[in-house]
């Protein structure tokens, strides 16, 4: 239960919480090295086990099965999973819910969308009506012990992106996310429909939304930034480069350099996350990484 606990804590302290999108274990274990909080991300998810689009391919087990792989490997580290719309059924969401509190997630988002969903920053999107999507809510926040919610709205429409947030800010949940927000002002805008509830700020390479510093983000009233795919595009982006050398070389791997990865270096990031590597005795709370990993 302390995941949850350390997770909400540090979400209303002072600042913004960044959470860094990961898509498979050796991603998150580079994402570890800096920051102290990790999204599993629902893109970076389909694309690494699946090979296909966020577009409802995931099943839950395989979700849950990654999400205990994490927990075991760091197990200090906030862990905020997307569970997409609770995979369609309330009560698939809540048994989903269960089996990620057992096994230690610090947090789940739930969605507003309806079948076939699309990643909240594409166009297409279909919503639930409002009723329905907060029965299922309240069912998830009933089900909950002690792990953070994240009510998520994909709402397009300005009038009903307001009303959606008003709503959700009334209810149980810890915080709000208005997928999609499309400028700065927006931000503004629900930051003051929804009070005293926090906010979160879904940042993706282009995506909908605006390019925002961490400072500028508290400046606004943000108090958690999540980012999708940062690790999923820099790693289809570096292969794609170490491909084409290989060709152009006919073959013949590039000479180590200084700063370069083999081996070695691989295996040193690896290493830590055996367990007998971690700290025995009760875990604490995460204690935030260099600079980079602490709340702005």
């Amino acid at each position: 239960m302390h995941n949850a606990a350390a997770l909400r804590r540090e979400i209303l302290s002072e600042g913004v919480t960044p959470l860094i999108g990961v898509f498979d274990m050796f991603s998150a274990s580079v994402a570890a090295k800096h920051y102290n909080g990790l999204f599993v991300s629902g893109f970076g998810f389909a694309a690494s086990h699946y090979g296909l689009p966020d577009i409802g391919f995931i099943a839950w087990p395989d979700m849950v099965a990654f999400v205990q792989r994490l927990r075991l490997a760091f197990p200090r580290h906030h862990l905020l999973v997307d569970i997409d719309d609770g995979y369609v059924d309330p009560e698939v969401a809540c048994h989903v819910v269960e089996h990620l509190e057992a096994i230690g997630a610090s947090g789940v988002i739930l969605e507003d969308q309806q079948r076939p969903r699309r990643c909240g920053h594409v166009d297409g999107k279909r919503i639930l009506p409002l009723e329905e999507y907060l029965e299922k809510l309240d069912l998830v926040l009933r089900t909950r012990r002690d792990l953070v919610v994240v009510a998520r709205t994909d709402a397009g429409e300005e009038e009903e992106i307001l009303r959606r947030a008003e709503a959700l800010a009334r209810t149980d949940a810890d915080v709000v996310l208005v997928d999609g927000v499309r400028s700065v002002e927006w931000i503004g805008r629900v930051r003051e429909v929804i009070g005293d509830k926090p906010l979160l700020f879904n940042q993706i390479a282009g995506g909908k939304s605006p390019r925002i510093s961490l400072p500028e983000l508290t400046e606004l009233g943000v108090d958690v930034a999540i980012y999708s795919t940062p690790c999923l595009f820099a790693a289809q982006e570096a292969m794609e480069s170490a491909m084409l050398e290989l060709k152009r070389e006919d073959g013949r791997l590039p000479a180590m350099t200084e700063g370069a990865v083999g081996v070695k270096e691989s295996l040193a990031l690896l290493e830590k996350n055996i367990s007998r590597h971690h700290p025995r005795g009760v875990v604490p709370a995460p204690a935030p990484e260099p600079s980079s990993g602490s709340r702005v």
